[in-house]
């Protein structure tokens, strides 16, 4: 296999990549800017492609194709930015990645306890020398009922990790599974929504979850919950989120992802005029915690993301499948 790897981070990403590439004995050249029709004839000689979270428009993959790629693997679970169905036309095989759950899961946790004791606040006013304690009275875990939606390898994960906690746990998920009804309670969401005091997102990007949380969904929230999103920004109308907040019945929000994220993250913007108002909005809310999508970044997950990606693409090569074909 000849490989060309875009968007690949010279500070990580390079050296699991070498490694894997001395392995499996495939060569390959990489860049670290994001893949444009401007720049697709650095991939000229090659067989695969490895991208990460950019849009891979119909005309891309038509080029590419054109050039002779006929597979491509995202570093990242979620494979959305790719036209499949122009990939599919194409014949360009697709992979995405897999990691271990516990990255995201610790993260998840974090992100609630931070939110719980308005750790925003109270580090910024720190950063002040303001060390009052008006306004920053928190709430345990323990005390709280925490709903998981989607309760696939990371949802399952955040469960087992909230158990310790000993906080009650409701859970909602089309696919129950039973080893997890020891630690929660499968309701369905309007229940969950209406009963949890910390709502935490865990669901696929597909489209039949596009805004699966919206105004209606927000106001069967209890009054002062927190919500929680490591899992796509797809899945909150960051408008009806804005004004639940701004309205005040929502306790605040704790957000690894939002929506428009494209173009954002993983770059240096400082000195760019940003235009992503919703954003900023967000920032700007003293209850409100927004990182920038990287509860995946361990060296653990880091590592897994190559090794599962790069190692479809070098199963397609050699005519063979991958569990981690997108069919």
């Amino acid at each position: 296999m000849k490989l060309f790897a875009f968007a690949l981070r010279p500070f990580d990403e390079l050296g699991y990549l070498e490694a894997l590439s001395r392995e499996l004995g495939f060569t390959f050249a990489w860049t670290e800017d994001y893949p444009t029709l401007d720049n697709a004839e650095l991939a000229a000689g090659a067989d695969a492609l490895s991208i990460i979270t950019n849009p891979m428009t119909p005309e891309l993959l038509e080029r590419y194709h054109q050039m002779g790629i006929r597979a491509i693997a995202t570093r990242s679970i979620g494979y959305d930015h790719i036209d499949l169905a122009a990939a599919r036309r194409l014949g360009i095989r697709v992979a995405h990645a897999a990691y271990p759950p516990e990255g995201v899961a610790d993260y998840t946790i974090m992100l609630m306890l931070m939110g719980l004791r308005r750790a925003k606040l109270v580090l910024k006013q720190a950063e002040a020398q303001d060390f009052s304690l008006e306004g920053k009275l928190g709430r345990t875990l323990a005390s709280c009922t925490v709903g998981v939606v989607g309760t696939g390898a990371i949802g399952a994960c955040v469960i087992r990790q909230l158990a310790g906690f000993g906080c009650r746990i409701l859970a909602c998920d089309p696919y129950p599974k039973d080893a997890l009804r020891d630690q929660a309670t499968y309701v369905n969401l309007e229940t969950l929504l209406a009963e949890s005091d910390v709502v935490t997102l865990h669901a696929p990007g597909l489209p039949e979850n596009h805004h699966m949380i919206g105004a209606g969904e927000l106001a069967l929230m209890k009054p002062g919950a927190l919500l929680v999103n490591a899992a796509r920004g797809s899945l909150v109308d960051t408008e009806a989120l804005v004004a639940a907040l701004e309205s005040g019945r929502l306790g605040g929000a704790a957000l690894d992802t939002i929506e428009n994220e494209a173009g954002l993250y993983y770059l240096d913007r400082r000195l760019d005029v940003l235009p992503h108002r919703d954003r900023a909005v967000l920032m700007a809310l003293p209850n409100v915690i927004v990182s920038p999508h990287m509860a995946f970044y361990t060296a653990e997950d880091v590592e897994h993301m190559v090794r599962s990606s790069v190692g479809a693409l070098d199963a397609f090569c050699r005519g063979e499948d991958s569990p981690f074909e997108v069919r």
